[in-house]
């Protein structure tokens, strides 16, 4: 008799995943892409980038980047937002996305299969390896959902135990485009093609109270600290952030939803 295949819960989904495989039925397959999926209580934030990183040691913000540099930054993928589940069925709702908005919902069916868990698509046809990277306690678990004070950007934070990802969304929607690549090749200038990488998400590590970035969306940024700070009053939220054309700057943040310990999202103010 079939064993039947043991389907995952949301709760059960908690901490990091990464990716060893992706393959669809024409026989393409990735090994490669660099895949770190953090999930929260119920919110999530995914980063994908692929292989053939350009050398960006000398580039410390957009503004300096070549188009070459710029066209690998617009074929990374990644998104935040709320993960739901209907029995074997898991659906990524995307808040916010790095790409454009796609044609199809992102729902998947979940198994495990001894060691690593598979994903298959519902309405495109894919198989994914998925794989839990238990990294110590992982508790706190919690997630906040974000708005900026001064102007139209959303912002997403998930914490597990040391790991945290976070992203944070434009200011300027994209165009209704196939691709973040198509965006940068119909931008008039370059005003518009910065506005593009207005954005980021972001996975690192919390030492004490050092949120430390280990790899970004926005090269540029790794080994830095994101830098949060709540106010006393538990309802800002505050990050340490560069501009398209490299300022620092300290961006304020609505704190609309909390899933979790919200003392677990960053040092309060003395």
């Amino acid at each position: 008799m079939n064993t039947p295949p043991r389907i995952p819960t949301i709760s059960g989904l908690r901490g990091l995943w990464t990716r060893s495989l992706i393959a669809w039925p024409d026989g393409r397959r990735d090994t490669n892409t660099a895949v770190r999926w953090l999930q929260g209580p119920t919110r999530y934030i995914d980063l994908r980038q692929p292989a053939g990183r350009p050398d960006f040691s000398r580039t410390r913000c957009v503004a300096e980047a070549d188009l070459p540099a710029l066209a690998w930054l617009a074929s990374q993928e990644g998104f935040a937002g709320v993960l739901t589940q209907d029995g074997p069925w898991f659906e990524w709702g995307r808040d916010f996305d790095l790409q454009p908005q796609g044609m199809y919902s992102d729902c998947g069916k979940l198994w495990y299969e001894g060691d690593f868990m598979v994903e298959e698509g519902r309405d495109l046809p894919y198989i994914e390896h998925w794989h839990h990277q238990a990294v110590g306690d992982p508790n706190p678990c919690v997630a906040l959902r974000l708005r900026a004070l001064d102007e139209p950007r959303d912002g997403f934070l998930v914490r597990v135990g040391s790991q945290f990802m976070y992203a944070c969304g434009r200011a300027v929607p994209l165009a209704p485009l196939a691709s973040l690549l198509d965006c940068l090749h119909a931008a008039a200038d370059q005003t518009a093609r910065l506005a593009l990488f207005d954005c980021e998400i972001a996975f690192g590590l919390v030492t004490g109270n050092r949120w430390e970035i280990q790899h970004s969306s926005l090269p540029w940024r790794e080994g830095t600290t994101l830098g949060p700070q709540l106010a006393l009053d538990q309802q800002t939220w505050r990050t340490s952030e560069l501009t398209p054309t490299g300022s620092l700057i300290r961006r304020q943040w609505a704190i609309t939803t909390t899933e979790g310990a919200l003392a677990a999202c960053a040092p309060t103010d003395p």
